[in-house]
């Protein structure tokens, strides 16, 4: 995986290169070639394309249509499903902000959705913090809107465990590692539905669509549209930082390693940072992040550990590491019940 030599001008006429992604057939008959791929991704940039993962272009096609319908409603629409403390429902432009170090008195120019796994109000489940029953539009307002979603969330999740088996076994691990009931038997699944207005971002202002940020459970599957504006730093660490353009590759998903993926391995995947930048154009896109249940204890894997190479974290349970990095990214909800006062 190298880069191409030819450079593309950032909204603020910054030079960044495109990055090439490894490709990860799921229809691939040679294991070992699709394991040994995807490892080289994840020891590189943390970010592969996945195609030929069962889930039709004609379905997708519904379901972008369906976010489209959805983010055209009226503001007053959309504020009556206002997400909720379990982080179901909507969320306005600025109410996220993922990089306040450089987003300066502003957050994210996004918009968007939270979807996660249904869960009845009296079923004892829905005490837990990323659990209960979803925030959904009207039917009458949005006919089969809840239908779709609910069916993409089914089918993302299946390909997310695909993916997971692959995963486990670039780390040595038994394929059906993540699929025990205490990670993705029981995920906390969330479908994030997202929208960027086209609003301009300039770094130098600290004005992004979405800020640099790393993603917090085992992997997000990311589908867009064909509008560019995903970009990854490979090094967080690097003075200056080096972004690069991940292009959209229509029909696959765009997959990256979370911190959780990152504690697990010790270190040796990395959850990479990445951001959006907005260039004048609107952008719709379909992030689905796939994190184990709340009472999974993440720590280091005994494929990733030596006496010479010592646990770097220490253990922590999936639903302290989720709220604690979700309180600190999103707005108070005080703030929307003092403005509709």
């Amino acid at each position: 995986m190298g880069k191409q030599s030819k450079e593309t001008k950032s909204p603020v006429s910054d030079p960044t290169k495109f990055s090439i992604l490894n490709l990860i057939d799921l229809s691939n008959p040679n294991i070992n070639q699709t394991v040994n791929s995807l490892k080289q991704a994840c020891l590189d940039s943390g970010f592969f394309y996945v195609v030929n993962h069962g889930i039709s272009e004609e379905f997708m096609e519904e379901v972008f249509a369906q976010s489209k319908r959805f983010f055209t409603l009226p503001m007053k629409e959309k504020m009556k499903i206002l997400r909720n403390e379990k982080h179901r429902g909507y969320t306005p432009v600025l109410d996220e902000l993922l990089d306040p170090e450089n987003q300066i008195h502003v957050g994210d120019y996004k918009e968007g959705y939270y979807i996660g796994v249904e869960v009845a109000e009296d079923d004892p489940e829905s005490n837990k913090p990323f659990y209960g029953p979803n925030k959904w539009p009207a039917p009458d307002i949005l006919p089969g809107w809840r239908e779709t979603m609910e069916k993409y969330h089914r089918e993302a999740l299946e390909v997310g465990k695909a993916v997971g088996k692959i995963i486990a076994l670039a780390l040595d691990l038994d394929g059906d590692f993540f699929d025990k009931s205490e990670m993705l038997g029981e995920p906390i699944a969330t479908l994030r539905l997202l929208h960027y207005g086209g609003q301009i971002s300039d770094p130098t202002k600290g004005l992004f669509g979405a800020g640099a940020h790393t993603d917090y459970g085992l992997i997000t599957l990311l589908a867009t549209d064909e509008v560019s504006g995903l970009q990854i730093c490979k090094d967080r660490d690097a003075k200056p930082q080096k972004w690069e353009d991940v292009p959209p590759l229509k029909g696959a998903f765009i997959v990256n390693l979370g911190d959780m993926l990152e504690r697990w391995s010790n270190g040796v995947f990395k959850s990479t940072l990445h951001r959006v930048l907005g260039n004048h154009k609107e952008r719709y896109s379909i992030a689905y992040f796939l994190e184990p249940s709340h009472d999974c204890l993440v720590e280091c894997l005994p494929t990733c550990k030596s006496e010479t190479n010592p646990p770097k974290y220490p253990p922590i349970l999936c639903r302290d590491y989720l709220s604690q990095r979700y309180n600190d990214t999103h707005a108070d909800l005080k703030i929307y019940k003092k403005q509709q006062s």
